[in-house]
């Protein structure tokens, strides 16, 4: 018990409150949907301190690298490994679905019809819109992207002034230290938000919703499991050098916390935390390519919107030319960077995403019943791909050795 209970085990506390929600789910389903004020409390605490977090840990991530072509190294190689990273998931995702082909076979009486609200974003507005009139608005509004942008190019110019930025930075330095730890005391409360949520999760859906489209959940679960070990494991372990059990216990430790919160950014601290202590990573690389990559890296979205695609067009009998493909990678690339790292916000842009594509949208309907599920398996994607990214840009730098690992 007392091991249950130290301060380095909240993983083994996160463990058992996800366990036990289970349990509470499929026993107490009324209790569990009652007590459901009790996760969103937690996660509340959380996002409430997502864009204060992603700030310090940004701008503290660069300004203490000092070195400018050090740092000019880290930023271009990290988004071209996003990039790189996205495509392969959406090629290795879409040879699956096509060979699943999960929309045949699949029939529902009624047609759904999705009634949410539809966004048809292009390439001008997205660029417009990761650039801000006011960086507070954006803030305030919980655009992360715009913040980032906002907080690199602020970061850039405190390191570029040298000694005259020196205060600036032990600030900021200090001011992220009281904000981490202000999240410590959060992340205290992780057994019981995860208990919470994954009871209401279990008692809301339960087994049933493996339906007539569990071919479609499937695919996209298997999709990512391929993902994982195909374009993240595999890669950074031949790459970096570190031991494959130590990667995936490390891996498994994170999962815990997306299964069951589904948000890449309330995951953030614990991504970190583990990524510097169970791997060795160093502190300063983390700080910035973890953060970014929490916005811009989504290889589970490239899971998701290559599968969504592929059923809805076999649902319908409408074929995707090799033009159409292409576009939609494309697509997906440019949405998953602006897409919040909140949990559901997929159920939106994947209506969004079908609408550019010209594919009927009527399926978002019943996917987003049960669209936890397969957040759960997306998030989880997205975060352990931030974790692989950063092994690899912290080896190609010289930065890390994974001997170094706890």
């Amino acid at each position: 018990m007392k091991t249950l209970f130290d301060k380095k085990n909240l993983f083994l506390r996160v463990a058992l409150g996800f366990a036990l929600g289970v349990i509470m789910g499929f026993a107490a389903p009324g209790f569990s949907i009652a007590t459901k004020v009790v996760g969103d409390i937690y996660l509340n605490l959380i996002k409430m301190m997502i864009i204060p977090v992603v700030v310090c840990a940004v701008f503290c991530g660069i300004a203490n690298i000092r070195d400018g072509a050090l740092l000019r190294r880290i930023g271009v190689r990290t988004v071209v490994l996003y990039v790189v990273m996205f495509v392969a998931s959406a090629a290795v995702s879409l040879g699956i679905a096509y060979i699943i082909r999960p929309g045949f076979g699949t029939v529902f009486e009624n047609a759904p019809v999705y009634e949410g609200s539809i966004t048809n974003p292009t390439i001008s507005s997205f660029l417009t819109t990761i650039v801000p009139t006011n960086i507070i608005k954006a803030a305030a509004d919980g655009s992360t992207l715009p913040v980032i942008l906002f907080t690199i190019v602020f970061a850039v110019a405190i390191v570029s002034v040298g000694e005259k930025g020196k205060a600036v930075l032990d600030f900021m330095n200090s001011l992220s230290e009281a904000m981490f730890k202000m999240l410590a005391y959060f992340m205290e409360l992780s057994p019981l938000g995860v208990m919470s949520l994954m009871a209401y999760s279990v008692a809301q859906y339960g087994a049933g919703i493996f339906g007539a489209l569990a071919k479609y959940i499937a695919c996209c679960w298997l999709c990512c499991v391929v993902v994982f070990f195909v374009v993240m494991v595999l890669p950074t372990c031949l790459y970096t050098g570190v031991p494959a059990g130590r990667l995936l216990k490390a891996c498994g430790k994170i999962a815990l916390v997306t299964l069951s919160t589904t948000s890449s950014a309330a995951t953030l601290p614990t991504t970190i935390n583990v990524s510097m202590e169970d791997l060795g990573a160093p502190e300063g690389v983390s700080k910035f390519t973890l953060p970014l990559g929490c916005t811009i890296n989504m290889c589970g979205g490239a899971c998701s919107f290559c599968c969504l695609a592929v059923f809805v067009s076999d649902f319908y009998n409408i074929g995707l030319s090799f033009g159409t493909i292409v576009f939609l990678v494309f697509i997906a690339t440019l949405i998953n960077m602006a897409a919040p790292g909140i949990p559901g916000g997929g159920v939106v842009l994947g209506a969004s995403f079908l609408s550019i594509l010209g594919l009927p949208i009527d399926l978002m309907g019943p996917i987003s019943g049960f669209y936890r599920l397969l957040d759960m398996a997306f998030t989880t994607i997205n975060v352990e791909g931030d974790v692989a990214a950063n092994l690899i840009i912290s080896k190609s730098i010289g930065e890390y050795d994974p001997g170094k690992a706890a």
